[in-house]
């Protein structure tokens, strides 16, 4: 896949998720480097790393190497949210043996290769750095990944949009790849998560947990469960956060609760992942769901 989008409710763990995607493509082996035969092995040893971890692969599976010049870009429309990815990311690279790996600058973080430390610095390669709608220096330089994260606040008025076309032009550009990741997004916002999710491209692969697609969140007249009643809205909060052991569900379901009180439509978006309408006029209410109904 050249793209990824994401989609999950808050406090699922993307912004964590996106830091260790970060560090995968960074120094982890995610290029394609052919297709095993008997005894090959991937050995993080052999790439500069100490921490002992080894894989054995199976003949005909696919191995992976480095890259061998990682340019990656940290994306969001403020510096604040980009401290989403970046201090979980610098504290995996200080607390752990990633950082053989990684040197963490003033205002960006260099990549070590095995034996070109000095070169990477003197030539200004390998590096991650941080893009935001202020901060664009680098936009437009060739790059090999970009993580965007909140990519249903990208708009055409706040001009993320472009700059996240921008990035995929430049990874593009080097065979890279970008990943995109957000809450589920206003449909009547045109953000550019929802025109990555509705162009429904073969070679970009979609997560989403839409709990509208669950025939296990459904009356038995195929109509979706009612986020407003709690005995339902537990039973899709359960859903979504599936997979995310850290989070408490208790505290989920009376911040939702207190959201509905004022904005109910975020309140789904935000922790039911239901794609749902804010202030503007997108669709009439039901219309969207309904259409799931006898799917």
């Amino acid at each position: 896949y050249r793209m990824t989008l994401t989609v999950g409710p808050q406090k699922w763990g993307k912004g964590p998720c996106t830091a260790f995607f970060t560090a995968a493509e960074g120094c982890g082996p995610t290029i394609f480097d052919g297709w095993a035969q008997e005894g090959d092995m991937y050995r993080c040893a052999d790439n500069g790393c100490p921490c002992g971890w080894e894989w054995p692969y199976n003949p005909g599976e696919p191995k992976g190497r480095r890259h061998p010049s990682p340019l990656i870009q940290l994306t969001a429309n403020s510096e604040e949210q980009v401290r989403n990815i970046y201090r979980p990311l610098v504290a995996t690279i200080l607390l752990g043996p990633l950082k053989e790996l990684m040197r963490v600058r003033d205002t960006f973080i260099r990549i070590l290769q095995p034996g070109r430390e000095g070169e990477a610095d003197a030539l200004d390669l390998d590096r991650i750095d941080v893009v935001t709608a202020s901060a664009k220096s680098r936009l437009g330089n060739p790059i090999t990944d970009a993580e965007q994260d909140e990519a249903g606040l990208y708009t055409k008025s706040n001009g993320m949009i472009a700059v996240a076309t921008t990035q995929r032009r430049g990874a593009a550009g080097m065979g890279g790849r970008t990943h995109a990741w957000t809450n589920a997004w206003d449909p009547g916002e045109d953000s550019y998560a929802q025109q990555v999710f509705e162009n429904d491209e073969d070679d970009v692969f979609v997560f989403y947990r839409n709990p509208d697609l669950a025939k296990s969140l459904r009356h038995r007249d195929g109509r979706p469960l009612d986020f407003n009643l709690k005995s339902e809205r537990l039973k899709m909060l359960e859903y979504v956060y599936r997979g995310s052991p850290w989070v408490d569900l208790n505290s989920i379901e009376s911040e939702a609760k207190a959201l509905m009180k004022t904005d109910p439509t975020q309140a789904e978006r935000f922790f039911g992942n239901r794609l749902v309408q804010g202030g503007g006029a997108w669709l009439e209410d039901g219309l969207w769901e309904s259409c799931y109904a006898g799917a």
